[in-house]
């Protein structure tokens, strides 16, 4: 999958005393890998993805990376490392600096926790 097959939206969703209908926006989603802004709170993001298939081996240098499952099947290989293997309820973080790439067999949909203003790409 090339990074043009991925769609990104940066800008927050949602603001503060909004409720937040999730699964309706899990429901709409059509596009393989899909990554949105959903709120955010203090200086992180609440970010959705909504996905299937294989991102590209990246990092971020300054941040961690926190991922919930919601529903479906996320694996994170990581370099120098097991993968790691996520089912619905189950969280992992990648700590800064580490180099990664989510690989996504079945549709899934993850929570991530970013520091604003992240490069979804990676750095």
């Amino acid at each position: 999958m090339s990074q043009a097959n991925y769609t990104l939206h940066y800008q927050p969703l949602f603001t503060a005393l909004e409720t937040m209908d999730v699964q309706a926006l899990i429901d709409q989603v059509d596009d393989p890998w899909y990554n949105q802004t959903l709120i955010q709170v203090g200086d992180v993001w609440v970010r959705l993805g909504v996905m299937q298939g294989e991102f590209h081996w990246h990092k971020h240098d300054e941040q961690d990376e926190f991922f919930f499952v919601l529903d479906g099947l996320f694996r994170i290989e990581l370099e120098h490392a097991d993968t790691v293997e996520l089912v619905p309820r189950q969280a992992f973080t990648v700590p800064a600096g580490m180099l990664h790439r989510p690989v996504v067999p079945v549709r899934s949909a993850v929570l991530m926790i970013e520091k604003a203003g992240v490069v979804a790409i990676g750095d």
